[in-house]
């Protein structure tokens, strides 16, 4: 029987009668408020059997949303209990073909899933934060996309999601989620949301597919280039950028300040005030260079 998502008691009887508990290590905590969790699904904007990826389940108690909602949901949940109530739960769901789960660790699993299904319409996620930044980041890497994402992650990550050029929070990751997607907030969510409360504020993220994606000539390079621009932040961006060329069998000594000249770039400009169209023209700059 499913218990009462929206009651950490009855969350914890039912763990305590199953003989399970909480596993701090996989960063767990379940999502209480019953509204908030109607308000993340509908950002996804499902139409009956659209197919979705959902990341860390627990119990459920978004994959039932997702369901209720008419989605074909794919599950990926590390913990062996949470597995067998999860089967348990949806044994009717996926008897119809509209529920299925893989087991372990989805930084591990997911390309799998991925090369035998190919990718779903959507994302989905209450994403445990200790990984809620490398794998977003692993299926942008990949060229996986997916037409809508909708996250609830650390507050920290989403700001950095969305950060702009020259705050504080501007990072490659930044101009990595924001080349692939168009980020939004849906909500925040204090700790009080959650069972057990983490000591983090939370907030909720839609990511939206962006049309001319990818906008460069190498998006290999560009992946390349970002993370070496932003390796160290107070350099400047001729400092990063001569560090990193030689591992492109570029030494010459002027290369840096031919590349940023190409791509119209300051030399002392740093890669926190460089907007993404910014950091494109110097991957595309760079891989002109090299193509010579």
């Amino acid at each position: 029987m499913i218990p009462d998502y929206n009651s950490a008691a009855a969350l914890s009887s039912f763990l305590e009668s199953k003989g399970m508990a909480m596993q701090k290590k996989f960063g767990q905590n379940f999502l209480l408020n019953q509204g908030a969790r109607k308000k993340i699904a509908a950002a996804l904007q499902i139409q009956k059997g659209d197919s979705v990826w959902e990341v860390g389940p627990g119990l459920g108690s978004m994959t039932k949303e997702l369901l209720d909602l008419g989605a074909k949901v794919t599950v990926f949940e590390i913990d062996r209990g949470f597995c067998a109530c999860l089967k348990e739960f949806f044994a009717d769901e996926a008897a119809a073909g509209n529920f299925s789960l893989v087991e372990g660790d989805v930084l591990k699993t997911w390309k799998r899933v991925f090369n035998e299904d190919g990718a779903p319409k959507y994302f989905f996620g209450n994403l445990p934060y200790n990984i809620a930044a490398a794998l977003i980041a692993d299926t942008i890497e990949a060229g996986v996309r997916f037409e809508k994402c909708a996250f609830t992650v650390q507050k920290e990550v989403a700001l950095r999601m969305a950060a702009r050029e020259d705050s504080e929070d501007y990072s490659s990751f930044s101009a990595l989620c924001q080349w692939a997607y168009d980020v939004k907030t849906i909500c925040d969510l204090g700790p009080a949301n959650f069972w057990p409360r983490p000591n983090v504020d939370s907030r909720a993220v839609a990511f939206g597919k962006k049309e001319n994606f990818p906008d460069c000539q190498n998006p290999a390079l560009f992946l390349k280039t970002l993370r070496a621009v932003f390796s160290s932040r107070r350099k400047t961006i001729k400092n990063n950028l001569q560090k990193f060329l030689p591992s492109l069998g570029l030494g010459q000594k002027d290369a840096a300040d031919e590349v940023l000249k190409k791509a119209g770039l300051s030399p002392a400009s740093r890669a926190e005030a460089l907007p993404v169209k910014e950091l494109l023209l110097l991957s595309d700059a760079l891989n002109s260079f090299i193509m010579k």
